[in-house]
């Protein structure tokens, strides 16, 4: 397939809800691996099919390190069924070029998806691991919601993007977490 244009922090698209993949078609499939192939190009770990322009419910992940094969990883119409923990990490996003900021996330993640073939898988992700923060980074894609919108300093983001010459956080996007905020001020006081 091929590489695509990745659209950035401020285009529209990125901020609308993807539809349900009804046939895991050979559409879909040329889908994946437009993903996959602009994901790579790209050096990320993710890349959901918003960024590229195709509001479906459509992301792949792979957290492979540098010495270690290609484990492409396709979720197609994922639903996060389990959460809980809480951490911070920095994250970034292909659609923010070289922008990274302290976002919250739960620590562990089970989500069910189809795989590229429509076949149905259950996954587990803990420990704050990265695989756990990017698939809950790619499904907000998917609902049109950005890394941004989870960050623990929203000044402090807005200088970090100012400073890539992309537009401020949309504090009408910021998303609240009363569960995560409990469990990391836990944290703070064990």
């Amino acid at each position: 397939m091929s590489v695509k244009r990745v659209l950035q922090y401020g285009e529209k698209s990125l901020r609308e809800p993807s539809k349900e993949v009804h046939k895991v078609s050979k559409k879909i499939q040329e889908l994946v691996q437009d993903l996959l192939d602009t994901m790579y190009a790209k050096n990320g770990v993710g890349m959901a099919a918003p960024q590229i322009g195709v509001n479906y419910r459509v992301f792949v992940i792979d957290v492979s390190k540098n010495d270690e094969p290609l484990n492409p990883i396709v979720f197609i119409n994922p639903k996060i069924i389990k959460k809980s923990g809480a951490i911070v990490a920095q994250e970034g996003c292909i659609s923010f070029p070289e922008a990274y900021t302290d976002v919250k996330r739960y620590d562990y993640v089970m989500v069910k998806a189809l795989d590229r073939h429509g076949r149905p898988f259950v996954m587990e992700a803990k420990d704050g691991c990265l695989l756990a923060r990017a698939i809950q980074h790619e499904n907000d894609h998917l609902d049109g919601i950005l890394f941004i919108d989870h960050c623990v300093n929203r000044f402090e983001t807005d200088d970090i993007l100012a400073k890539h010459n992309l537009p401020p956080v949309d504090a009408d996007k910021l998303i609240s977490e009363p569960e995560i905020d409990k469990e990391l001020e836990n944290k703070k006081n064990d």
